[in-house]
């Protein structure tokens, strides 16, 4: 092997272990990462990673590979496919379904991970052409909340301006360890090394985040709406509020002013488990301050009230001026939306469950419930995509029930999962390096970035990419012959334009031309692309809409011409940009062109918040009981977690078995020692951890990490499981009561010493 090999260069692509999706370059040995480096040209991470990203050969090479479809007999075990019969059968029982109880009795689960969010655009295809109308994904269960009041406030979604922001605020946050924004842990440096700026952690336990804090609200478990509503009457009780810029920019404004009037600050403040005088203090930097910034993320999302915090957290910034400014908050767009906000206030219910369906998702919570009910409307069949949700919604043993109820389960995915386990069809993908793939997490103001990366591996044989696999169902099914596609094909060979003309004429004469979108142009676009890019191609729809959306803001980000042509630059650049592009660039004056409210202005005035807001004064914070006194958030990310995508435990340089976290003063009252094993029992089930004294915690507070309890077996036969699932131990009836997200941060639990 030489230097001059081809598989032993250095080749652009990006992390797929958070949202962040920072650039890098990674050197191949063959099919092996040998080595990582952030990539200093990517436009919006220039260079940055963490530790995780240099464990990428973790999951592109783990030894669960599927490598063949299979399909699950009566006894469990499996057998192989070729993959013209798992198709073919796939295709077949789907149709049995529908034909069976009428359409609308599948369900789609998934559509893509932190960085394959194209696999999202190739399910939303199957949707349409079978009719499903129940779906849901890892949203419903951490943002649908946040959804529910954006849309309401603001009609669209919103994010902060973290690296410019006067004060930055993380609520139930850890960036140092969660990310959530380009160059995470070099903005937070600069933020705790600026005098003028400053950093406001809420959070139940002193993460490494609160240690850069210039101000540490360490909340009682379940405390943050208590907290929230107190800066919020401080703000009101002394008149901090941009009276004026409210007036101009702001609806709803008098009545939420009189509703936060009436919060006992003294009283919830004691409630969230600080001071006064430390609420007093922090309302006064946030009302002084020229710009704020506030990120909320899992640790409050999955916690009593989350869906109020959702909101009283967007009242703080809206008081004291903070959207639409430098350094602000800031609605922005997207290449594709993952939210839609338009039935805001208007939410369908499910009808079997009755629970509201907010952005078009089923709440997780209600999934297993819906399936084990004898509801007549209840699902018949589960199509899993991309997602694990047997190891990643509460109370896993209901959802392995519920596969095993449905008529039939079908799982795409690229490794042996606790979900593949219990699937009968399982159909194995192309990696995330083995496809052109990229993520719709950018949130950038006033400058939006986009990265389309190519594979740098071919498919492992035996795989395909997911848009082959969608593509072959949706012939096997009827619903796409060659006939439909040849004219199609060459007329995108002779150009977009013409192929945009030939598209209209055949969708209207067959609307399933229409519905099969993302499938259509992988066929006929995709075709056109460079070698291993045609997945791309359901991109160069949402750059036609963007373009057409915002025609000034594309020309600003660098690309020439009028309507379709300039569509056709920004998906040229993006298919060809390995450092990925810039998307649009916005003035800051255009942040309320942004907003998708009647009159483009901030509402406050939200009827749900206010009753539940009242309803905290006969509200305790913490829910526990003497049966279950500490307080277990199952799932805390630490250095070394990743939710479930990378399997082998082999990855993890610390805490390899995921340490139950405890505060010294619990740990002696129960005589244990780091090291120690220890018992967890919840309402939902038990489960025996190692032991981790730790003084960052609170008493009573307990954790565990995500990304544990996970199957792997390197040799075959029974996987060996490290560490303990978090969803093993949590509740389906543990939920928020407006948008259903489950409290995977606050289960009531007991400890006990293993001898």
């Amino acid at each position: 092997m030489t230097e001059t090999d081809p598989t032993r260069e250095w080749h652009k692509t990006v992390c797929i272990l958070c949202s962040n999706n920072c650039g890098v370059e990674v050197r191949l040995d063959h099919r092996e990462i040998t080595r990582v480096r952030g990539n200093k040209a990517h436009v919006s991470s220039k260079g940055y990673t963490c530790e995780k990203a240099l464990r990428l050969n973790h999951y592109q090479n783990a030894a669960t590979r599927i490598t063949s479809p299979m399909k699950r007999l009566d006894d469990g075990t499996y057998i192989e496919l070729d993959w013209d019969t798992a198709i073919a059968e796939v295709g077949e029982v789907l149709l049995t379904v529908n034909a069976t109880y009428g359409p609308g009795k599948i369900m789609y689960y998934g559509g893509g991970g932190q960085g394959n969010h194209l696999v999202g655009t190739y399910g939303a295809a199957l949707r349409s052409a079978l009719g499903i109308t129940r779906k849901s994904n890892a949203l419903a269960q951490e943002k649908t909340g946040e959804a529910w009041v954006e849309g309401r406030m603001y009609g669209t979604h919103t994010h902060g301006e973290f690296a410019d922001a006067e004060v930055s605020v993380f609520l139930g946050k850890n960036p140092w360890h969660s990310h959530g924004f380009d160059e995470t842990r070099r903005v937070l440096k600069a933020i705790a090394a600026d005098d003028d700026r400053s950093m406001v952690v809420v959070d139940v336990r002193r993460t490494e985040t609160a240690d850069l804090a210039d101000y540490f609200l360490q909340v009682a478990p379940g405390g943050d709406a208590f907290l929230m509503a107190a800066l919020l009457g401080v703000l009101v009780d002394e008149d901090l509020t941009a009276t004026d810029w409210l007036a101009e920019n702001a609806v709803g404004t008098e009545v939420a002013l009189a509703a936060f009037a009436e919060v006992p600050i003294a009283d919830y403040a004691q409630r969230a488990g600080v001071t006064e005088a430390e609420v007093r203090s922090v309302a006064r930097r946030l009302a002084a301050a020229s710009s704020v910034s506030i990120y909320e993320d899992l640790g409050t999302e999955m916690a009593p009230h989350s869906t109020l915090v959702s909101y009283l957290q967007r009242a703080l910034s809206t008081l004291v001026g903070s959207y639409g400014v430098p350094g602000g908050m800031s609605a922005h767009t997207a290449m594709v939306p993952l939210f839609s906000y338009g039935t805001a206030g208007n939410e369908p219910v499910d009808p079997v469950t009755g629970s509201p369906i907010i952005s078009g998702l089923i709440p997780c919570n209600d999934i297993a419930e819906g399936i084990l009910s004898d509801h007549p409307d209840r699902t018949r069949a589960l199509f899993i995509e991309s997602a694990n949700p047997v190891h990643s919604l509460a109370d896993s043993a209901s959802f392995r029930r519920a596969m095993r109820e449905v008529d039939v389960s079908i799982a795409i995915d690229v490794v042996m999962t606790e979900t593949t386990a219990e699937a009968d069809y399982v159909l194995p993908a192309a990696s995330q390096y083995e496809k052109a793939e990229m993520t719709f997490f950018a949130m950038g103001f006033p400058v939006n970035h986009a990265t389309m990366r190519a594979p740098i591996l071919e498919p492992l044989e035996g795989t395909l990419p997911e848009a082959e696999i969608h593509s072959r169902l949706a012939k096997a099914m009827g619903f796409l012959t060659e006939d439909d596609l040849v004219p199609l094909r060459e007329a995108a060979a002779e150009s977009y334009d013409t192929f945009a003309a030939a598209y209209m004429t055949a969708a209207a004469e067959k609307p399933l031309l229409g519905a099969l979108g993302a499938v259509v142009l992988y066929e006929t676009i995709g075709a056109t692309l460079p070698d291993g890019m045609a997945m791309a191609a359901p991109m160069w729809f949402s750059c036609q809409q963007l373009a057409m959306r915002y025609p000034d803001q594309v020309r600003a980000a660098g690309y020439e011409g009028e309507e379709s042509a300039l569509g056709n630059a920004l998906f040229d650049a993006l298919v060809s940009g390995r450092d990925g592009v810039p998307i649009t660039r916005h003035e800051h004056g255009d942040s309320f062109d942004l907003l998708r409210t009647p009159d483009q202005k901030v509402n406050l005035d939200i009827p749900e918040m206010f009753a539940e807001l009242a309803s905290l004064a006969d509200e305790q914070a913490r829910q526990t009981t003497d049966e279950f006194p500490f307080v277990l958030s199952a799932g805390e990310r630490r250095g070394f977690t990743a939710n479930t995508i990378i399997r082998d435990p082999a990855w993890r340089k610390k805490d390899p078995e995921g340490a139950l976290r405890l505060s010294t003063a619990d740990a002696e009252s129960l005589g244990v020692e780091t090291g120690d094993r220890i018992r967890i029992t919840t309402a939902a089930g038990t489960a025996v951890a190692v032991a981790e004294v730790n003084d960052t915690m609170q008493n009573g507070h307990i954790s565990l990490p995500n990304g544990l309890g996970l199957g792997y077996s390197p040799a075959g036969g029974e996987p060996e499981v490290t560490g303990v699932a978090p969803n093993e131990l949590t509740s389906l009836d543990w939920k928020d009561p407006i948008a259903g997200t489950p409290w995977h941060k606050h289960v009531p639990a007991r400890l006990e010493p293993v001898g």
